[in-house]
This record gives C-alpha cells, sequence and structure tokens, in this order.
C-alpha cells in the first residue's frame, strides 16, 4: 500500500510540475503577446507619423518655396542635363525644396527631359509651375513696358524709358545720334527709311518713326532691341501704305511730318482730315504752313502761346519762316494722323486757315487770312 501511495504522490507531482510548466508558458506567452502588441503598436505609429512627415514634406515641396518672394533668380540647364542634375541645380539655387521629391514629381508624372538654356525661376513658383517651363524651354520674361504715347519726340520717349527701365536716357539719345545703328536700320527698313536718312538739317532721323504703343522689354534686351521694337512696329503700320505714298507723290518722311503736325493740331478724325487739307493746301501754292507746332520743336520748348520773336527764331523746323516740310517729323504721329495725311477731306473748299475754339475745341475753317482774323475776333481770341 505505502509503495502505491508513493507513486500516486510521484505522480501528482509531475501532474503539478506539468501544470506548473504549462502555467509559465501560458503567462511567457501573454508577455511575448503583450511585447510583439506594443512594438507592432510603436511601428504602427511611427509609420503613421512617418508617413504623415512625409505626405507634409512632399505636399509642401510640391509648393513654392517661398511663395511672398519677388526675387528671380537665373539658372542656366546645360545641354545633356540629366533629370537629377536640373533638380540639384534648382536645389542648390534655393529654387525648390527638395530635389528628391523633385526627381519623383518627374517620374510619376512620366516627364521627358527638360529644355536646356537659361531660365529665370522665383521660390514663389510651384513644383507644376517649373517643370511645366522647363518642359517648353527658356521663355524670356517681361521684366517692364515702355508706352510711347501719341505726339510725343525723341525726348519724351527717352525720359519715358528711363522711367520705366534701367536704360538711360543719355544712352537712349546717343544711340539716336549713332550712325552706324541708323545706317543698320536703313538697311533693314529701306522703304521706311530711306526718305529720312537723306534729309538734310535731321535733328533726330527717327523722330516720328518710333510708332506710338506700349512695348515690353524682356530680360536680357538692349536698348537697341527696344528701339528696333519701336521701328519694327513702325514698318508694319506703314506697309499697307508705302504705295498709296508713292501715289500721292510724296515721301514717307513727308507723310509722317505732315502727320505730326495734324497729331497736335486736330483731336478727332473729321478735323485731322480737314487740317491734313489745309496743310496741303498751303504746301500746293508755296505758302508756309505756319504751325506752332513747329515753332515749338524748333525752341525746343512748349508754349501756349508764342511770340513774333518765337515765330522769327531761326531754324530749319520753323514752318513760320521756311516753305515745304522741313526737315522732318514733330513727334511720333498715330495710324488716324497719317491715315488724315493719305486721305485728306474738303480740299475742294479751299480752305487755308483754321482755328479751334479753346473752351470747346470746335475747329473753323478760314479761305483767306481777313476770314480768319474774323473768325479769331468772334471767339474772343
Amino acid at each position: 500500500m505505502r509503495e502505491n501511495n508513493n507513486k500516486d504522490d510521484s505522480q501528482t507531482e509531475l501532474e503539478a510540475a506539468a501544470q506548473k510548466r504549462k502555467h509559465q508558458r501560458r503567462t511567457e506567452k501573454k508577455a511575448a503577446n503583450k511585447i510583439v502588441t506594443w512594438v507592432i503598436g510603436v511601428l504602427i505609429v511611427l509609420i503613421i507619423i512617418l508617413g504623415f512627415a512625409s505626405y507634409h514634406y512632399v505636399s509642401s515641396s510640391l509648393k513654392p518655396l517661398d511663395k511672398d518672394s519677388k526675387a528671380q533668380v537665373t539658372v542656366k540647364i546645360p545641354i545633356g542635363s540629366t533629370n537629377k542634375e536640373v533638380a540639384t541645380r534648382l536645389e542648390n539655387k534655393n529654387i525648390i525644396k527638395s530635389a528628391t521629391v523633385f526627381n519623383y514629381y518627374v517620374k510619376t508624372h512620366n516627364f521627358s527631359a527638360f529644355q536646356a538654356g537659361t531660365y529665370s525661376f522665383s521660390p514663389a513658383q510651384t513644383l507644376a509651375q517649373i517643370t511645366s517651363e522647363l518642359q517648353q524651354g527658356p521663355v524670356k520674361k517681361v521684366i517692364a513696358k515702355v508706352t510711347v504715347k501719341e505726339g510725343v519726340t525723341i525726348e519724351e520717349i527717352g525720359t519715358a524709358i528711363q522711367k520705366e527701365t534701367k536704360f538711360k536716357k543719355s544712352d537712349f539719345m546717343k544711340l539716336m545720334k549713332d550712325e552706324s545703328y541708323l545706317k543698320r536700320l536703313q538697311k533693314k527698313y529701306p522703304k521706311l527709311l530711306d526718305s529720312t536718312m537723306s534729309s538734310k538739317k535731321v535733328r533726330y532721323h527717327l523722330e516720328g518713326y518710333l510708332f506710338p504703343a506700349r512695348y515690353d522689354v524682356y530680360q536680357g534686351d538692349t536698348l537697341k532691341t527696344l528701339v528696333d521694337s519701336m521701328v519694327l512696329k513702325m514698318n508694319q503700320v506703314m506697309t499697307p501704305y508705302y504705295s498709296q505714298i508713292s501715289k500721292n507723290d510724296m515721301t514717307v518722311q513727308e507723310t509722317l511730318t505732315l502727320a505730326s503736325l495734324v497729331e497736335r493740331e486736330g483731336v478727332t478724325k473729321s478735323d485731322r482730315r480737314k487740317i491734313a487739307g489745309v496743310f496741303l493746301n498751303r504746301l500746293d501754292i508755296d505758302m508756309p504752313i505756319q504751325s506752332d507746332i513747329s515753332v515749338m520743336y524748333a525752341l525746343n520748348t512748349h508754349k501756349e502761346s508764342l511770340t513774333n520773336k518765337d515765330t522769327s527764331v531761326k531754324s530749319p523746323y520753323n514752318l513760320y519762316k521756311n516753305t515745304g516740310y522741313g526737315p522732318g517729323p514733330f513727334n511720333s504721329p498715330s495710324l488716324e494722323s497719317i491715315q488724315a495725311v493719305l486721305d485728306p477731306s474738303d480740299r475742294d473748299q479751299n480752305y487755308l486757315y483754321f482755328v479751334a475754339n479753346l473752351k470747346t475745341g470746335k475747329v473753323y475753317y478760314s479761305h483767306n487770312y481777313s476770314q480768319h482774323l474774323q473768325t479769331n475776333a468772334s471767339l474772343g481770341q
């Protein structure tokens, strides 16, 4: 009996030990599961944080590096540059935030190799804008605009250029006297410039030939580039009228000279055509044009009224003393004034004088000087 009891006790102890080990393994497993769960949880949190940070980084990299920046940075992209090299250049120039994100963006959008050249980028541009420009190739950016108003002189154009651009008026005025430059333009636009270049005693050969318009100044442009665009515009405007000018037995210089006077003497299209007719009637009988505009140009000043001394000034531009057209234009006329000279009205009325009512602007026309004086008297002028 005692032996059986001992066997039973041993069996019980073995079972108890096994149960203890089983419980221990279960406890260890629970602990391991907790550790694994915690580690997984931490990893998930880290992945979420990393994912959010990555998303934020990529998202911010797609946006402008500095949306408020006004800077323009020149970036040269050499021929044969890889997209990675382009990205590095842009990052080094502080145009983009990340070259890595740039490369990722380029790959995901299947962009081909970018165009080589010199670009002007801003930190205020998005990645989409930058890559779009790189695909299209370098495009010159407008850095200034110059407006040549109707009826302004070379001197006034020089003032406007200095005010609106980096170019100096003094350099512009020198260019207006640069014979080699003027001859180059003449060779390029002979129909336009032959008559002015052959005219004597001209103050500026390009007076009247810089067409009134608004001109864009692009990055990299020179002063000559700007003037070239003005002369080009004038040639484009005048091209349809060269044959008509020839049929009228006039030169371009004569046409623009009269147009420059009409520009300042008349306001409405109707009056400009009539005034052009008056000037042409005077020229037909070898009578001085007698325009105050010519005297003020000769004096190189503006006056509300002229004295006898003013109208007697010795100058080829003084059309009170000199008959004919004079040396050349007095300002840059509008197309409407040019058209008025080429298609004047009321020539058959033989008007030789005109005067404008200073209060209403209405223009009155006379056949002779006596009528002209009567009109002035009635207007109290």
